[in-house]
């Protein structure tokens, strides 16, 4: 699985504006309805009842925050850039400024836990991380996003 195979350069949000955790979380929740043809509200109750369960800041700056829903029927990921990293009470107390946002479907089982690999392995690799924070133009973040994926792959 390539995160080609996730995400778009729609799902790539290079400054998103947010000041909390729940604002983040509303406004990519907004723009994941577009993408997956999902409610909105639908997206970020299963994302805010994911969080309950624990956080998705995975520590060095990036959250994972994800979920299933049982009308989709394939994965889909969106990604943002946050303007100012804002605390997303993760593992490590540092605030978060990559958001790799990844949902679904809810019989998706194995699938769903190798995207997740698949993003945090990306996302693990501080150089990778570097270049996406120097990046503020969405066609820049997903050639990176998807050409780190796929050299990682090889």
């Amino acid at each position: 699985m390539e995160i080609s195979d996730l995400i778009t350069v729609e799902g790539v949000v290079a400054n998103l504006r947010v000041t909390s955790k729940k604002q983040a979380l509303q406004e990519l929740s907004k723009r994941a309805a577009t993408v997956t043809g999902q409610h909105e509200r639908a997206i970020f109750d299963v994302l805010m009842e994911r969080e309950r369960l624990g956080t998705t800041g995975v520590g060095n700056g990036i959250a994972i925050p994800h979920g299933k829903l049982a009308p989709l029927d394939q994965l889909y990921g969106l990604f943002a850039r946050l303007e100012t990293p804002i605390d997303f009470h993760s593992i490590d107390e540092q605030p978060v400024d990559l958001v790799f946002l990844l949902l679904a479907p809810e019989t998706a089982g194995a699938d769903h836990l190798k995207a997740l690999a698949r993003v945090s392995r990306l996302l693990r690799d501080s150089a990778v991380c570097e270049k996406l924070r120097g990046t503020d133009d969405a066609e820049a973040l997903y050639v990176l996003l998807t050409e780190s994926s796929a050299s990682q792959a090889a």
